[in-house]
């Protein structure tokens, strides 16, 4: 049974017990739900196959299109990745054990570091990125630019709604 058909029998089964709900809100949520859920899967498999966990490879892409010199404090992409700073402490740490990214004096303050994408860091950015949309795009493929447009339209309408 697919997953539409999963979703459908669950509000199927709450149309039987409560009819009076509102079960097309209920199931609407349920899919972007599943949807959240296997788009986070995909990504969290693709950084997988570069060696990084996603989290890890959010900091990498962020030090990356920081452009040169690829470097940020470590509060600044705590901030920026919404993570607290013991989580960004932590991913540093494993970045720098493989080479990904490398603490250096801060030149405007001695007593802090910064973090730069190593050399190393950047050509796996480079190559994971350019796959990275890729994999997006497959995501997407189902949909027409118009549905795509719409989507952006009604996701930012909804995500500005829930921020608030």
């Amino acid at each position: 049974m697919s997953e539409s058909d999963r979703i459908g029998r669950l509000v199927g089964q709450w149309a039987a017990e409560r009819p009076e709900l509102d079960l097309e809100t209920m199931d609407l949520v349920a899919r972007l739900t599943r949807a959240a859920q296997l788009i986070n899967g995909r990504i969290e498999a693709f950084a997988a196959s570069f060696g990084v966990h996603r989290g890890e490879g959010d900091v990498l892409f962020t030090l990356r299109r920081a452009g040169p010199p690829f470097r940020l404090s470590p509060t600044r992409l705590a901030e920026s990745l919404l993570v607290t700073t013991g989580t960004m402490t932590n991913r540093l740490d494993r970045l720098e054990k493989r080479g990904l990214i490398k603490r250096i004096p801060n030149p405007a303050d001695r007593r802090s570091l910064d973090v730069e994408l190593s050399a190393e860091g950047r050509r796996l950015v480079d190559a994971a990125v350019t796959e990275h949309v890729a994999n997006e795009q497959a995501m997407l493929a189902p949909l027409t630019a118009r549905d795509r447009a719409e989507l952006t339209r009604i996701t930012r309408k909804l995500i500005a709604h829930l921020e608030s």
